[in-house]
């Protein structure tokens, strides 16, 4: 039996998973995180933690895959093993197929920005754009408007807050429900309706619905340029309990926007998954 690792080295955070094969069997190692802002430390430190908890030794690995903007900095075999660089957006298109289990989809990395990648059932990984808008909007914004440098103090402020206190919706601006009850709840404009009572939660609240619906609707968009329903989100705002609450609203909304948004299992790890499975390729 060996072991394919991927290692996905970003800008903060550096992931790593393995897969132990044997024959056509894959079976996934559980993947870990580290945090290190220098891609040499975090590679070595990832590596490191991820062979000791998992009783792995150099002979049993037969290759490494990495990708993420930080791996470019990694130019020499790891510990004697060589290391191959794997195309970020075909990392995210595997990822998010394996995870979901579709055939193809568009696979949405949410990340400091966001990317979007038409996986298709033969195997083409197709880039089709995204936008700055992601998880680096939602903490820059934070910080200039909360004081708030943590995920964890985001979500706590935006846990009490009161979307009504600063978005303007369909249903302030139109008579009655000829809309429907949830047609009502669109967004007409973000931060388009700011109340004089409204604090640091509401706007907490506000910022994340912003950076969310904007990745919905980019993605519903380009979902319908290559004629595929099923949307995979993947990358580290997926772990929002709010992510999950805004794109469950899209799937109620479904008869209007014809998309299919899914969050799997291990979600946030997708692209690193994906890196590994680049090593069956």
């Amino acid at each position: 039996m060996s072991v394919v690792i991927g290692i996905d080295v970003g800008g903060s955070t550096t992931k790593i998973v393995g897969f132990r094969t044997d024959g056509e069997k894959r079976e996934l190692i559980q993947p870990q995180l580290v945090r290190a802002n220098d891609p040499i430390t975090a590679t070595y430190g990832a590596f490191g933690k991820f062979t000791d908890e998992n009783r792995l030794s150099i002979k049993d690995i037969d290759k490494i895959m990495m990708t993420g903007v930080g791996s470019s900095y990694v130019k020499r075999d790891l510990y004697g093993l060589e290391c191959l660089h794997v195309p970020e957006f075909n990392a995210i298109g595997l990822g998010g197929l394996y995870i979901s289990g579709f055939n193809s989809a568009l696979v949405v990395s949410m990340g400091t920005g966001t990317a979007l990648v038409h996986a298709s059932a033969n195997g083409e990984m197709n880039y089709l754009g995204g936008t700055g808008v992601g998880g680096g909007t939602l903490m820059g914004l934070s910080k200039l408007l909360l004081s708030a440098e943590s995920i964890e103090h985001i979500e706590d402020f935006a846990s009490a807050g009161n979307i009504a206190n600063v978005d303007l919706r369909i249903k302030d601006i139109t008579a009655g429900s000829s809309h429907g009850i949830l047609a009502g709840e669109l967004t007409a404009a973000n931060f388009g309706n700011v109340s004089d009572v409204a604090d640091k939660p509401d706007f907490a609240l506000g910022i994340m619905n912003m950076v969310l619906e904007t990745v919905g609707m980019v993605s519903i968009f380009a979902a319908r340029s290559v004629g595929v329903s099923d949307i995979v989100l993947t990358g580290n705002l997926t772990r929002l309990a709010y992510c999950r609450e805004k794109f469950d609203f899209f799937n109620r909304m479904k008869e209007m926007y014809g998309a299919n948004f899914l969050i799997p299992e291990s979600a946030e790890y997708a692209t690193v998954i994906g890196t590994a499975l680049y090593g069956f390729r």
